[in-house]
């Protein structure tokens, strides 16, 4: 069996292989979210959501985060824009509400995290889609940026970079493989989490587990999803395969025998395996355990 890969498993803690998007203006569907096997569980007030209908999400998403009841699942709202005609409200509202995270859409940079971070209360983490062509060029500063303004999460916005870049995506997106491989690379570089965009093809099985082990080849802790049935095709392909978790284990093991806590290369079953793959085996040995946690 080969050594780990830097595969794509949640830095420790919280396990995130599944986020989905539920429109807040949706009684019906914020009913059904405490039963779902997702991970997240991400109260839209953004893209899901008519203008006509924003006030009624609003209230209705806060409501739902503030009285809670969704077991394990992590809860973040996401709201408008700042600089739309419903982003303050919607800010002020959900920071009283005090989900888990607030996610805010279309950062074209660090400059854009202030106004946001001031008005989070502690224990509320920052989350920043990336989905516009401008902050492409600015991510290793924005994750430099991101300690100091409780930034932890990025999470792709693939439609909306694609509509920006005027390109045509099918489940394999070669147009964005550079976009979101530099999405990866500042996250990791800043030691934030980095979840993939969505797939829009709802029926399309297939098509899903093709873009979810993509997403997963790239490295993303895992992916953001608008629909119930897409969640155990993503919690499939971000949950570590037993086999690799076993390796891991005896990748850990032999490293902290006594006779080798000092040595850089091992030899474990007939493999050469260097402290490089001893940190990725902790990572996922990490990851392994906060999923059977939950």
């Amino acid at each position: 069996m080969s050594p780990p890969s830097a595969d794509a498993v949640p830095p420790p803690g919280r396990p995130r292989r599944s986020a989905l998007y539920m429109p807040a203006a949706n009684p019906r569907a914020l009913a059904k979210a405490p039963d779902l096997a997702c991970d997240v569980v991400i109260l839209d007030l953004e893209d899901a959501v008519a203008p006509d209908a924003k006030a009624e999400a609003r209230q209705a998403a806060c409501a739902a985060a503030a009285e809670g009841g969704f077991g394990a699942r992590e809860v973040v709202i996401r709201i408008n824009g700042l600089t739309t005609e419903w982003g303050e409200a919607d800010l002020a509202a959900a920071a009283e509400a005090r989900p888990d995270a607030i996610l805010v859409p279309k950062i074209n940079g660090p400059d854009d995290l202030g106004a946001y971070a001031q008005a989070l209360p502690e224990g509320v983490a920052l989350w920043a889609m990336v989905e516009t062509c401008q902050v492409l060029f600015r991510l290793d500063a924005l994750g430099a940026a991101a300690k100091a303004h409780g930034l932890t999460t990025l999470v792709a916005g693939t439609n909306d970079l694609a509509k920006e870049m005027g390109c045509r995506l099918d489940a394999q997106r070669a147009p964005l493989l550079a976009p979101l491989s530099l999405m990866v690379a500042a996250a990791r570089a800043h030691g934030l989490v980095i979840l993939d965009g969505v797939f829009n093809g709802i029926e399309d099985a297939q098509g899903l587990a093709r873009q979810c082990a993509q997403g997963e080849a790239f490295g993303f802790d895992g992916k953001t999803l608008i629909h119930p049935s897409q969640i155990e095709a993503a919690n499939r392909a971000f949950t570590p395969d037993p086999d690799a978790v076993a390796w891991a284990r005896r990748v850990v093991e032999a490293f902290d025998s006594p006779e080798n806590t000092a040595r850089g290369v091992l030899r474990v079953e007939g493999r050469m395996v260097e402290r490089l793959h001893l940190e990725q085996a902790r990572r996922l040995l990490a990851a392994a355990d906060a999923i059977a946690a939950t």
